[in-house]
């Protein structure tokens, strides 16, 4: 029998096809492995067992009677603690959310459900997903795959350490500034964060409603390509590499590439030159809205952010982890004026990067230009945490500004990720980009 804890979320269902296992007996293995493993508390919040052994039985019945309901049908998958499982609690990582229990599922783990997917549990997460880091003393702080003693990266923390740590096949996480991408470079695995508006957010705990996103963290962009079909409700995406697809990618100069730590660095080279030899035509661009976008982050994402939480922080500021606290309430003193204005402005530098773009299937940056911070180091030093935090999702945050979908896949250095960004609701082409970039650069 095939081992379900060592096949991606795609090879699963094709092993289910196949018979080479079925449900049941991976959905069994996966409970195993969680309740042996010394990371589970730190991971996940609640394991969804008694639903979970329901809906993989119901995929075993399915798989026998030749009646699967797609290329995911019986596969475990895991939930960010934002998405509300019915009966289950919703906390987004926050003690000021004790208590609130969802009577429906959200719409997106509906749509799974429909598609088979087995719910597997709710994982943990930066704090109201506000923190690019993982960090949060007031629930748990899953590890960094690559260094326990590292964090995982925020705010979709115990979304990627389900997969990375082999305690689920996939998952699924939010992404406001960089909080899919950021866990999936760190703990090396395929990350998406989609279009605005792609994925329904109905029944998501909001943080940013400009900005949020929703996306998979997974082991392969096959994988990836098949949960965007999922909770997008579309057909599955050929991903079929062709070579007509050696498509023309541009470097984003500037701010993206500034003071990378060396291994980030030397990763986002090597990857550009294994790109380059696999034929991709590669150009160095600067974009001057990129620069202007990121300028207006620190005024715009705090005050929608504490324009959404107010009431409920300032009810029981005690609550709170003192960091997260202190980033809300950055958003107090701003002018709606303030606001607006760079709301506007941000319409404006959106349409001229994609005019700038239009000629380039992808641009490419490194997802991250650290490496994943010392857990100890973040929690005793005020200073260090709010550095690394800006640096962390200082490169993720231009998908989000300039409201486009990007990509991160592993390179060959540990937690080192390169993101690939292409313009809104260009999903499909992206991830064919994306399955080619894995091909040059993971062979």
């Amino acid at each position: 029998m095939a081992d379900p804890l060592k096949m991606s979320a795609s090879e699963l269902g094709e092993a289910f096809e196949n018979n080479l296992t079925n449900p049941v007996e991976a959905l069994e293995a996966y409970l195993e492995a969680i309740q042996k493993s010394t990371l589970t508390e730190r991971i996940y919040v609640e394991v969804t067992k008694e639903r979970a052994l329901g809906e993989a039985a119901d995929a075993r019945k399915r798989q026998k009677l030749g009646l699967r309901m797609g290329p995911l049908d019986g596969v475990p998958i895991s939930w960010k603690d934002l998405f509300d499982v019915e009966g289950h609690e919703t906390t987004a990582g926050s003690d000021l959310l004790k208590g609130q229990m969802p009577q429906t599922d959200c719409a997106i783990l509906e749509q799974a459900s429909i598609n088979g997917l087995v719910t597997l549990g709710k994982t943990h997460m930066s704090e109201l997903a506000f923190s690019g880091l993982g960090l949060n003393p007031v629930t748990q702080t899953p590890p960094c795959v690559n260094d326990l003693g590292a964090v995982a990266g925020g705010s979709s923390s115990g979304a990627a350490a389900s997969v990375a740590f082999g305690l689920a096949p996939a998952a699924i996480g939010s992404d406001t500034g960089g909080s899919v991408r950021i866990p999936a470079a760190w703990n090396d695995l395929v990350g998406l964060k989609t279009t605005l508006g792609r994925v329904s957010m109905e029944g998501v705990v909001p943080l940013c409603r400009s900005f949020d996103t929703i996306g998979p963290i997974v082991k392969t962009v096959d994988d990836a390509g098949l949960l965007f079909s999922v909770i997008t409700t579309n057909k599955p995406i050929d991903l079929e590499y062709r070579s007509i697809e050696r498509g023309r990618l541009a470097i984003l100069k500037g701010t993206p590439l500034d003071d990378l730590q060396q291994k980030p660095a030397l990763a986002f080279e090597a990857s550009v030159k294994a790109l380059s030899n696999f034929g991709f035509k590669i150009k160095e661009i600067e974009i001057d809205e990129v620069e202007s976008a990121l300028a207006l982050s620190s005024l715009v994402y705090p005050s929608e952010a504490y324009a959404e939480w107010k009431d409920k922080i300032e009810a029981a500021p005690e609550l709170m982890y003192g960091e997260i606290l202190q980033r809300f309430r950055g958003g107090k003193d701003v002018l709606a004026s303030e606001y607006l204005k760079a709301m506007r402005d941000l319409e404006i530098f959106k349409k001229q990067y994609a005019m700038k773009c239009s000629e380039f299937d992808g641009v490419i940056l490194p997802t991250c230009p650290i490496m994943p911070p010392n857990l100890e180091r973040l929690e005793s030093d005020n200073d260090y945490y709010v550095s690394q935090n800006l640096m962390a999702l200082r490169n993720t945050r231009i998908g989000n500004l300039m409201g486009i979908c990007s990509l991160t896949i592993p390179t060959n250095y540990n937690s080192c990720g390169l993101s690939i960004m292409a313009l809104p609701n260009r999903e499909e082409k992206l991830l064919r980009l994306g399955k080619a970039a894995e091909i040059a650069i993971l062979k």
